[in-house]
């Protein structure tokens, strides 16, 4: 009997399992602490038992590794002089989600050359999370691909699903099975009701296919996750950080039985995509 043919891939190209990937570059004390320390302190602001405020710093995405750890180097200082009024974690974001085509981020094409070594970045991605959390600066991302976190989610104090992923059921089973905190953003085009949906749902436990550390196919059970909360973030339909947006926010997720927990994004719709208005947006 003839196969039918797999006309749509072109070859294969076996990757590291998490498993070995960690053996290589495996957690230091350092950065256990740095990330012990940030995901309690994250989980305190959120239940509301400390003032500060949560502030993700950092570039749109990281392409460069060592323009990476000077950033971090300085905002490590800031940190510091902040650490009374503000807990300060790096985005250090390795993947884009696109709306058509373009750069997917450096765990895709870590040369930005189009060689897509994909084992290379990320190998470069836990070496970064490695570096950063050694100073003692925790690290956030976007879980964007369901199969990466088991690579270096045990460097991540906390992290994001982003706008054209929060509808999707695949990224709402994989929340609910990571170990820090989760920020839902609302939609592209502004709908906060889809957020909130998301962080029901990842609350939840639930069953799905995944990859364990030995890189094989598995099911996994997770038990929901407790720390989740909305990023408003603006859309096509306007800014959402004004003070009737927030209002409105606290009043939907109310109604929805969850505290009223908001992140303002500073930047990407509510500041027009302009980052020289994210400073507007934060005095605002």
């Amino acid at each position: 009997m003839q196969r039918i043919p797999d006309v749509s891939r072109s070859h294969t190209i076996p990757v590291l399992a998490p498993a070995d990937l960690r053996a290589a570059l495996p957690m230091t004390e350092a950065a256990h602490q740095t990330v012990t320390v940030g995901r309690q302190a994250v989980k305190r602001i959120l239940r509301k038992e400390d003032h500060r405020l949560l502030a993700i710093v950092g570039p749109c995405s990281i392409h460069d590794p060592e323009a990476a750890l000077n950033y971090a180097s300085r905002l490590q200082a800031l940190s510091e002089e902040l650490a009374d009024r503000l807990c300060i974690v790096m985005r250090v974001y390795f993947e884009k989600p696109r709306t058509t085509v373009g750069w997917k981020g450096l765990l895709h094409d870590p040369y930005l050359d189009g060689s897509d070594n994909m084992p290379e970045g990320l190998r470069i991605a836990r070496q970064l999370l490695l570096d950063i959390n050694a100073m003692g600066l925790p690290a956030g991302t976007e879980m964007l691909d369901p199969l990466t976190p088991p690579y270096y989610e045990d460097l991540i104090t906390w992290s994001a699903i982003g706008a054209r992923t929060t509808e999707s059921q695949t990224h709402r089973e994989m929340a609910s099975g990571l170990s820090m905190p989760v920020g839902f953003k609302n939609s592209t085009d502004g709908n906060l009701q889809v957020a909130i949906h998301a962080l029901e749902a990842a609350s939840h436990p639930h069953t799905f296919l995944s990859i364990d550390q030995a890189g094989r196919s598995c099911m996994v059970r997770t038990a929901g996750n407790p720390w989740g909360h909305v990023v408003l973030r603006g859309g096509s339909r306007g800014p959402n950080y004004d003070k009737q947006s927030l209002e409105q926010a606290t009043v939907q997720l109310r109604q929805a039985g969850m505290e009223p927990v908001l992140m303002v994004d500073c930047s990407h719709a509510n500041a027009n995509k302009q980052h020289e208005r994210q400073e507007l947006v934060w005095n605002e």
